[in-house]
């Protein structure tokens, strides 16, 4: 499953966005957090891995 984010956890730095190989993270200016393109996200686990605060998750 691809990943999710938890908007409670998430602070908006942008780091998930840099690490996305498939680009499939960006950064809802509007609310400050990390949003995923499900049809786009690989679930390579690689924003999971580089998230500071553990905010995204890739569900299994």
């Amino acid at each position: 499953m691809p990943a999710i984010v938890n908007a409670d956890e998430c602070s908006g730095c942008g780091t998930c966005v840099d690490e996305c190989p498939s680009e499939a993270i960006t950064l809802d200016e509007e609310k400050g957090i990390a949003v995923v393109d499900q049809d786009e996200c690989v679930e390579c686990g690689a924003c999971e891995e580089a998230c500071p605060n553990q905010a995204i998750k890739v569900q299994e």
